[in-house]
């Protein structure tokens, strides 16, 4: 019952939500370009190419959730809310979609950018 009422007191706005996810889908997209880049003039082929993206989109979504999510629970803590810092729901629709969701999104570009720097510094 008292989950009720705090949902009642504080709803969650899904505007504020749709629009963390969207910055957060930005940030991966971008610098998944960034990776595919890094991955090409590195000459990484096969799995070593793909394991050096998951790598990084997770140190880059980890950095996301350190800088964004904490820190804005934090000062939520600060403020006299009680609000779990590790929890990403509070931002986000929900914590798998948080920490996966990037793999998926920004996967195209960082193969097209991958096989493009690859190409360029292998001719």
């Amino acid at each position: 019952m008292s989950a009720e009422r705090e949902f009642q007191i504080e709803p969650l706005v899904q505007e504020s939500i749709l629009h963390n996810s969207r910055t957060l889908i930005n940030v991966q997209s971008l610098t998944a370009s960034l990776f595919g880049v890094g991955a090409g003039i590195l000459g990484l082929e096969s799995y070593a190419g793909f394991l050096f993206y998951i790598v990084f989109s997770l140190v880059t979504t980890a950095l996301f959730f350190v800088f964004r999510v904490m820190s804005a629970s934090l000062d939520l803590r600060r403020a006299g809310k009680s609000v779990n810092t590790l929890n990403t729901a509070t931002f986000f629709r929900s914590p798998f979609d948080f920490w996966t969701g990037g793999l998926v999104n920004g996967l195209a570009g960082y193969i097209l950018t991958w096989t493009l720097f690859f190409g360029l510094v292998r001719a």
